[in-house]
């Protein structure tokens, strides 16, 4: 029959919550109606009473989502005949991460791969996205009595999707992993770093034996224009978060605790499976800083106190924080001893009075008592501007923050004395922000109150270990720490004296510098950064590599397993892609052309590869806070984005 002229057809629709065995739901629709109102009349005739505002028609011939509700069928170009699934956009995934932990999440299904990241990222904590991607994992071969060790996954499928369009941080970590100590626990995981693994388990690692072999990972990176459901990606199924990009953005230690945590366990896996070369000096080097990481890692203070031991002033501060959300006004008060009166020269302990202290956006005020704080202080000290030096001796208990404060005859000097380590680190990390101008509200105090808990904490390791030179009881297993071709060239016994050499070097570093210390010697490597693809030059019958770097690409010849030619993107005037021929032709300044097609990796991985990294290049200070996804986009999205 018709209805206002349109012929009316039927139209079925599998409906994914009915379970598998439900046969489809049949709607009577024409043309003209909206894919709005087709998912209405599904929800109608469903009878299920939930909340349907994730979910989509997916269109199976076509594998396209029709997410464009206003649009209508005739516009779609559905008919009768159309096998249209109705399911949520975000489903579960299995994401390995760069440390080998796994995780179950809710990614998006619908949305083009780079804003699936971008998701992926913010439920995660990890800033700039546009870094990282996923790929398909290189399937590791079973050993039957491997059976046993079914892998641990961590769940975190019930984070609900409106707390990661706008994650809100708390004590330093996205909210939602505040709400149990399971979740707690699983932030533990994504931002302090593994334990050095066993050497089988670095021995039973996929180990790319040539450049060829590391090409071939290169191809399993998705296409970041399209959809996980596109390419063929389904329900719970695996696939690795890496950092694609090797063009790492304005590492800020404080903000960037999972991301650089990541950062570093991808780089220590490149260095373990001879993803990259080193030199053996290099190799112990590294063998000394992930020792040292792992050390400094167990002995210091976990980066999240749990509720119960939340101290008077971090509660203070976090009311303020939810409360006021940016106005600053706290008074975390505790004892301080401070000098008689502001003298220059040091005096000796019996020169320290008891008072009452106050901290108040970047000032502290001090008083007799504290019945006494609520009128006029003593005095006030303005933070902002003064010099905030340690005076501390771990074994002796002497904790001393030395102020000068600059006055019109020079600095004064103000030694304050705490209690203890505790109260020590949260009034040194308030000091140190006053100083530079800023209050108890800027994000960056949890963080700076770590970073002197991971100094006290290598005092206290470096006081008692004689020198930096473990015991003998504390052997370490140095075949974690170094590649294999090293387990089968030296014993562990003899590995020992060399990585304690290059150690004693690193031991004085904290947990950060020694993190960032890595990845600096990592990037110094002249390989670092290169992602390989097979290709043949046209005109060429043989095939050869490319090495696709932040700022350059060069050409490998694999008969002399070297590189013969390199280009640089600032030299780059164009490039395209034939899609229709599967070529990448590339003109450089001074007439220079190359055409060549690629053998282990669709071209639109290199297409990608190129376009990404002079995105990359185009970030700024200015702009760093918004993504700027359209330039993305256009740079890397082939002929999609046209």
């Amino acid at each position: 029959y018709h209805l206002n002229g349109m012929a009316v057809w039927d139209l079925s629709v599998t409906v994914e919550d009915l379970g598998s065995d439900a046969p489809p739901v049949t709607l009577s629709v024409a043309s003209d109606l909206h894919v709005g109102g087709v998912i209405l009349k599904l929800v109608e005739k469903t009878q299920i009473k939930r909340d349907w505002s994730d979910h989509a028609l997916w269109w199976e011939q076509k594998q396209r989502w029709l997410l464009r509700t206003a649009w209508t069928l005739e516009k779609y170009g559905i008919h009768a005949d159309a096998r249209l699934v109705f399911m949520p956009q975000h489903k579960p995934l299995k994401l390995c991460l760069p440390n080998g932990i796994t995780l179950k999440l809710r990614a998006c299904f619908s949305n083009p791969v780079f804003q699936t990241v971008m998701g992926i990222c913010r439920m995660l904590n990890i800033r700039h996205p546009e870094e990282l991607s996923l790929l398909r994992p290189i399937e590791q071969k079973k050993k039957k009595k491997d059976k046993d060790s079914a892998e641990e996954i961590y769940d975190l499928t019930e984070v609900p999707l409106s707390s990661v369009s706008r994650p809100c941080l708390y004590n330093g970590m996205p909210a939602h992993f505040a709400d149990s100590t399971q979740m707690e626990a699983i932030y533990k995981m994504l931002s302090v770093t593994q334990p050095p693994p066993a050497p089988e388990v670095i021995a039973k690692q996929y180990r790319p034996a040539s450049v060829v072999d590391k090409a071939h990972i290169h191809g399993r990176w998705l296409d970041s224009s399209r959809c996980l459901m596109q390419q063929g990606i389904q329900e719970n199924d695996r696939v690795w978060l890496r950092f694609k990009f090797y063009a790492f953005y304005d590492i800020e230690p404080k903000y960037d605790v999972v991301r650089l945590t990541q950062l570093y366990e991808q780089a220590r896996w490149a260095i373990l499976l001879e993803d990259i070369d080193c030199t053996e000096e290099e190799m112990m080097l590294f063998g000394a800083l992930q020792y040292h990481i792992s050390k400094v890692s167990q002995s210091e203070p976990q980066m999240l106190s749990s509720s119960a031991a939340m101290d008077d002033l971090e509660s203070a501060l976090q009311s303020l924080e939810v409360k006021m959300e940016g106005e600053t006004s706290t008074a975390s008060e505790m004892l301080v001893r401070q000098t008689e009166y502001l003298l220059p020269k040091r005096l000796t302990l019996k020169g320290y009075k008891q008072y009452w202290f106050k901290f108040q956006d970047t000032s502290i005020s001090y008083f007799k008592s504290k019945e006494e704080s609520i009128g006029e202080p003593i005095q006030q000290i303005n933070l902002k501007g003064c010099e905030v030096a340690p005076d501390v001796n771990v074994t002796a208990q002497k904790f001393l923050i030395r102020l000068l404060i600059p006055a019109p005859e020079g600095m004064n000097e103000v030694y304050l004395r705490c209690e203890n380590e505790q109260q020590y680190a949260q009034w040194m990390a308030a000091c140190r922000l006053g100083s530079k101008g800023k209050t108890l509200a800027d994000s960056s105090f949890q963080s700076e109150i770590q970073s002197i808990r991971s100094f006290l904490a290598m005092q206290k390791t470096s006081s008692s270990s004689h020198g930096n030179v473990p015991a003998n009881d504390e052997s370490i297993n140095t075949h974690s720490l170094v590649s294999p071709r090293y387990h089968k060239k030296y014993k562990t016994k003899q590995l020992t004296p060399r990585i304690l050499d290059a150690y004693q070097n690193v031991a004085q570093l904290s947990l950060t510098d020694a993190l960032m210390r890595f990845l600096q010697i990592w990037q110094a490597l002249p390989d670092f950064g290169l992602s390989y693809v097979v290709v043949r030059f046209k005109g060429s019958r043989k095939d050869e590599v490319m090495g696709i770097a932040p700022n350059r690409l060069i050409r490998i010849d694999l008969g002399v397993g070297d590189v013969v030619k390199t280009w640089r993107y600032n030299n780059m005037k164009q490039w395209n892609v034939n899609w229709d021929i599967r070529q990448v032709a590339i003109e450089f300044e001074g007439n220079v052309n190359i055409a060549f097609g690629c053998v282990t990796a669709d071209c639109k991985i290199v297409h990608e590869f190129i376009g990404g990294y002079i995105f990359m290049s185009t970030r700024s200070r200015e702009k760093s806070d918004t993504l700027n996804e359209e330039l993305f986009h256009k740079l890397t999205g082939g002929h999609e984005a046209l």
